[in-house]
């Protein structure tokens, strides 16, 4: 039986290679890094298509500071824009546009089929093979 270490370094494994791949794949046809994409999909799903830079920060795993980075690219994309709460004008939202809906949907086809293809290939290493058919289920 494998040891929890041994188990770690599998899905460190798994997840690296899974997220170079995606990484590589998402820029060179869609011009767009995975954090954007990531952040655009947490923006779609969201009500109103509007998040708190903190909340969209919790969701994609970034800190304050990398949040406002690949927000400032959004915007300077066209892809989001910020708007203050009405409510409170401390608080700061990021929107989604037509634009970014667009190239999400443009690049969800992608994304969807390179996750697929990247854990497929990662099922045929008799080390991560038996983690990707435990994820898969």
């Amino acid at each position: 039986m494998a040891t929890d270490a041994e188990i770690w370094g599998r899905i460190v494994t798994l997840h690296g290679r899974v997220l170079h791949e995606l990484a590589r794949v998402m820029q060179r046809r869609h011009g767009v890094g995975l954090s954007e994409y990531w952040a655009l999909c947490r923006l779609a799903e969201a009500e109103d298509g509007e998040l708190r830079m903190q909340e969209l920060a919790d969701l994609i795993g970034l800190n304050q500071s990398s949040v406002s980075r690949l927000v400032a690219r959004l915007e300077g994309d066209g892809l989001s824009e910020r708007t203050h709460c009405p409510k409170d004008r401390r608080g700061v939202y990021t929107v989604i546009t037509e634009e970014g809906r667009a190239v999400l949907e443009k690049a969800r086809p992608t994304y969807e089929a390179t996750l697929t293809q990247a854990l497929d290939d990662a099922a045929g290493d008799e080390r991560l093979g038996p983690l990707v058919a435990s994820l898969r289920g």
